[in-house]
């Protein structure tokens, strides 16, 4: 086979949705960085929705991404998901994503009562070997092209395969 064809992880996002609540936000981004030692970014509001009373520019959220060494913090959160996951956490494009209700169900973190009980979203992104800086680079960008995108089923191989992961029931 083909060694460009191989699917590796491109990279690890956690994410942690606050709503206005200030003082949730600040409580997710000591969460994040006591889970990986790095500090995650805000994400702020683009559009005005005043329903919600959200205007452009307010934090709601916070996330971090880690791109290389991924794989132990992978591991370990699937951990807290007991290692299965469902068919519906892997998308047509090859992503994994699944969320961890309370993250003292992650081996290594303890409960820490400054925080309270919370819960984050993972996503992993995933990739071929060979030919995707043809998406990033900045002079003729191009699109993967079909045979080479990463599938469902692919995803599902390579993470029974890499992590050991067993695929359960439809929620």
């Amino acid at each position: 086979m083909n060694i460009m064809k191989n699917v590796e992880i491109e990279k690890l996002t956690l994410n942690i949705g606050a709503g206005k609540s200030q003082d949730r936000l600040e409580k997710g981004v000591k969460l994040l960085k006591m889970i990986t030692g790095i500090a995650p970014v805000k994400t702020v509001t683009k559009k005005r929705i005043p329903a919600w009373n959200l205007r452009p520019g307010l934090p709601v959220g916070c996330k971090l991404t880690i791109r290389k060494n991924s794989k132990p913090l992978i591991t370990t959160l699937l951990k807290a998901k007991g290692n299965v996951l469902k068919q519906n956490n892997f998308d047509e494009e090859g992503n994994v994503s699944f969320g961890i209700h309370e993250y003292i169900d992650i081996p290594g973190i303890r409960y820490e009562p400054e925080i309270g009980m919370m819960g984050l979203q993972v996503c992993i992104s995933l990739k071929r070997r060979g030919g995707y800086r043809t998406k990033y680079r900045k002079e003729k960008q191009k699109t993967i092209p079909a045979r080479h995108r990463v599938t469902q089923e692919d995803a599902v191989k390579f993470m029974e395969k890499e992590f050991g992961i067993k695929i359960g029931g439809e929620e």
